[in-house]
């Protein structure tokens, strides 16, 4: 071990997007699970004579393998373009992941409005909310906080040079 190793503080890890290990693997539970819930639901959708419910269906079905796709590339190892798409995926800000799924996770509702439609997508739409909210950053502790309103307080009762004759 190096003096540099040694000297280095060690903290929790966390990439440049603030997120900690549990909360990404949170995120990636919620992502697999919404794809499992659009899957099968996009399944039962397709299952009428109604085209719009059809693509709803379809629509959910892809939303299903984009999300395996990003979130657990090990389910698509058959598939040779998955890790390049994973790669890709882990590269966005959490912000642009919230805005793609929560995108893909509304088409089918405002497709197609039903109960399969909204039940299927919920779980993938808060997948993209909990991404949104991650994109937020940390709360503030409460030191930081007051340090502020003081200072902000302070400087409300400072008279300015321009009301002196």
């Amino acid at each position: 071990m190096s003096s540099e190793e040694a000297a280095a503080p060690t903290k929790t890890v966390t990439d440049d997007d603030g997120m900690s290990w549990w909360y990404r693997w949170i995120c990636k539970l919620a992502g697999v699970l919404g794809g499992i819930s659009c899957a099968s639901m996009g399944i039962w959708n397709c299952v009428t004579v109604n085209p719009l419910n059809i693509a709803a269906g379809v629509w959910m079905v892809l939303t299903a393998f984009v999300l395996f796709l990003c979130e657990v590339p090990f389910c698509c190892q058959f598939v040779e373009f998955a890790n390049a798409i994973a790669a890709r995926a882990d590269r966005l800000k959490p912000w642009q992941k919230a805005l793609f799924y929560c995108g893909m996770a509304l088409f089918p509702v405002f497709l197609s409005f039903s109960i399969t439609t909204l039940f299927g997508n919920a779980i993938a739409f808060s997948t993209g909310v909990l991404y949104g909210l991650a994109s937020l950053g940390k709360k503030g502790d409460a030191v930081s906080y007051a340090r502020l309103q003081h200072q902000k307080q302070g400087d409300e009762e400072r008279p300015t040079d321009a009301s002196l004759p």
